[in-house]
């Protein structure tokens, strides 16, 4: 067993258990005024005047605990009246409301400002500015609590720490609440300047005059306590907040993105809100500052997952290539070394989830972690193949081979434990996931009369990425000049598209399965998952028209998007987690697997489509959404629980803006190909800082005339699309 305490099986024992759970998850809707606030893995949830209410998700969490459950505001004796609330950054927002005098009068001279800042903790600044023409008393009383809940108790609504002991303390203008579970502990302390004139448990009263015409103010710092070691906030009371670590990380951010100019401004808006989700979803491990990892969304997924941060860092390659390389090198870190059924951890496995709720620090190699996916570690093969095409950081993807050997080793041992050359996924214990692929709730996987399908599972879109693994591996073999390697695994690839196209394809229905049982019967339900078949190239070209006749067809396509199982199967539900909704990153992957086809013009519907949607949606695509037609809604209905911002999401439109531009580079090969076609309705598209090799490249589209300057001066520019069939 490994000794590291990061990866500790005892850990793992007494972590929550967020992949097994299947119960019903707290909404926070957005239209029912939640306000969320994150920074890496600290977020705040709190009505529109900032109030966090008990008896609710609402709260502040820091890695994965709530260290605050109550934080609501009286002031004179009552609640005051939400006006607006302005939020111009991820991790801060203003609430603005009004309150009313001792003095009774018509209209309220009294306007409360709440300024609240998320990170590491939490800064709240609030100011009472009286219009009136006399000064006015006021009291502001805080009501506070802390339950140190895990942050998947409050998702499900689940009792929490019933087996703890919280404590309170109220002394020296500090507030401070304590909690103990065995050797766990955890704690939170609320300091305010100036100090309150009254201080009891989990109250807090200031006494304030009110100058006319003038304002009043004072200052809230909330430090998290871990094994009892006081954090410091990012922000602090008296330093101006623009000079805080999120501040100006995302100000680093927006400098070195890509510009986007089109005559479609709801595209360039899109992908303006889809850059300010992404960089807001970023985490930054103190023990390695410089790697950039993204997060798989906000508010309960703010930490590490395999194959969320993979894809959504595939699909941002366009704009910030760095962003995948920090994810790799963290995956790295934490790649499997030994055999523990309990967190399934496996040699060369690449992790599913980190979680931190009883971690000693805040670096994440505090974190448990739990290791039951199919995908993730074909994956990691495949984006470091990418990493390598775009030019980026040779000597740091050097580095990472190792790590890619291990995970083929794991591939062709553990992934595929009979042998048949599959990889197949079967949890090792009643406390992991059923279902190990994207689609991982427990009845995603079904035949088409509905029955949910039984594991061991080979899902088809696991063995297109193992493919696209062996391919990459393949190609640096040839960059080596190891001509043995690259043959052993081109033929490894071959052999495996062979029979994928055998023993997937349901000939009398025209379409792949969506994988294999435990007896090899072809799972033959129509679903999504062939899509990204396509993507990889694993499907055989005479299959390919039929493939993309059915993700177009009214069965499949909704006019938003590709829906996750088709209607007319046993089991479809558009308003369900997996069996016949939408998911955004799911569909910008069958664009491009459809794209890489040479089916434009149906890569552009799809495209289109789920642009409508975001535009529908105010730019921001939700984790997922109905499945219902568009031509039933003028909107789509968001999934209730989705996460918002999540990663794959907000990565989307990015791999849409690359699937239209066609933009394929291979560098180590001396070429780029690029192809651009825009959608229905755009004839302007310029995207202006693309990194590439260490250059930044313009693409210019007008009216069909293509221009392209920056390139890097030893990469041939090709102006058609790659033939797919070259992989080979």
């Amino acid at each position: 067993m490994s000794t590291d305490p990061a990866r500790s099986p005892v850990a793992s024992v007494v972590m929550a258990e967020p992949w097994a759970h299947v119960g019903r998850a707290s909404s926070l809707d957005p239209g029912s005024g939640v306000v969320t606030l994150v920074d890496e893995s600290t977020f705040a949830i709190s009505g529109r005047t900032g109030d966090m209410v008990p008896g609710s998700a609402q709260g502040l969490f820091v890695r994965d605990t709530r260290i605050l459950s109550r934080l609501e505001m009286r002031v004179n004796g009552a609640r005051p009246e939400p006006l607006t609330t302005l939020s111009e950054e991820p991790f801060s927002a203003a609430f603005v409301s009004r309150c009313q005098p001792r003095s009774q009068s018509a209209d309220s001279t009294l306007m409360v400002f709440r300024n609240r800042h998320v990170g590491q903790g939490m800064r709240e600044d609030i100011a009472i500015r009286n219009f009136g023409d006399e000064p006015t008393y006021c009291t502001v009383e805080l009501l506070v609590d802390a339950d140190f809940a895990d942050l998947f108790a409050v998702k499900e609504g689940r009792e929490s720490n019933a087996d703890g002991e919280t404590t309170s303390l109220a002394e020296d203008g500090v507030l401070a609440f304590a909690y103990r579970r065995g050797a766990v502990s955890r704690g939170v302390e609320m300091h305010l300047s100036p100090a309150p004139s009254r201080l009891g448990e989990g109250q807090v009263e200031l006494e304030a005059i009110v100058p006319a015409r003038g304002s009043w103010s004072c200052c809230i710092e909330v430090h998290p306590v871990i094994e009892g070691k006081v954090v410091d906030p990012r922000y602090l009371c008296g330093q101006p907040v623009e000079h805080a670590a999120p501040a100006e990380r995302m100000a680093r951010w927006r400098r070195h993105l890509p510009q986007v100019a089109s005559d479609d401004d709801r595209f360039c808006q899109i992908l303006e809100r889809s850059a300010e989700d992404l960089g807001a979803l970023r985490i930054f491990d103190p023990d390695f500052p410089e790697r950039v990892v993204v997060a798989a969304g906000a508010p309960w997924f703010m930490t590490v997952f395999g194959r969320d941060s993979l894809i959504s860092s595939w699909m941002a390659l366009i704009v910030d290539p760095d962003l995948a390389l920090g994810v790799m090198q963290t995956l790295a870190r934490f790649q499997g070394t030994d055999i523990d059924p309990r967190s399934e951890e496996e040699p060369g496995r690449i992790l599913h989830e980190m979680r931190f709720g009883e971690a000693p620090s805040l670096s994440l190699g505090g974190g448990n972690i739990y290791y039951g996916t199919a995908d993730a570690t074909p994956l990691f093969v495949m984006l470091l193949g990418e990493l390598r095409r775009w030019g980026l950081a040779r000597e740091a993807v050097d580095e990472l081979m190792p790590n890619a050997e291990r995970a083929l080793e794991w591939v062709e041992s553990f992934g595929d434990a009979d042998g048949d050359g599959y990889v197949e996924y079967h949890r090792a214990t009643d406390r992991g996931l059923v279902n190990q692929g994207w689609k991982d709730s427990f009845d995603g996987i079904r035949f088409a009369d509905g029955t949910v399908a039984r594991p061991p599972i080979a899902l088809a879109e696991v063995q297109a990425y193992v493919y696209g693994a062996y391919l990459a591996r393949a190609h640096f073999a040839h960059e080596e000049g190891d001509a043995n390697a690259y043959e052993r695994y081109r033929a490894k690839a071959a052999r495996l598209k062979a029979s994928f196209n055998r023993d997937f394809w349901v000939e009398e229905k025209g379409w792949f399965a969506i994988g294999l049982d435990g007896d090899k019967r072809q799972i033959d339900s129509l679903a999504s998952n062939m899509g990204h078949c396509l993507w990889t190239g694993i499907v055989d070209e005479e299959k390919a028209p039929a493939v993309a006749k059915h993700l177009l067809g009214e069965e499949m396509f909704s006019g938003w998007g590709i829906r996750t199982l088709a209607m007319g199967m046993g089991g479809y539900n558009p308003i369900s987690y997996h069996c016949g909704s939408v998911w955004p990153h799911d569909t910008a992957i069958v664009a491009a697997g459809l794209a890489r086809y040479g089916f434009v013009e149906e890569a552009m519907r799809v495209t289109a489509g789920l642009l409508e949607a975001a535009g529908a949606l105010g730019g921001r695509l939700p984790e997922l959404f109905s499945g219902l037609d568009s031509s039933e809604l003028a909107v789509p209905v968001a999934y209730p629980t989705s996460c918002s911002p999540q990663a794959w999401a907000a990565a989307s439109p990015f791999m849409c803006l690359r699937t239209i531009l066609r933009l394929d580079p291979w560098v180590p090969y001396g070429k780029t190909w690029l192809s651009p076609h825009l959608p229905d309705g755009m004839t302007r598209l310029r995207v202006e800082g693309i990194p590439l090799a260490g250059s930044r490249v313009t693409v210019d589209v007008d009216e069909g005339v293509v221009s392209v300057e920056g390139m890097p001066p030893d990469v041939e520019l090709v102006r058609s699309p790659r033939d797919p069939a070259s992989a080979l």
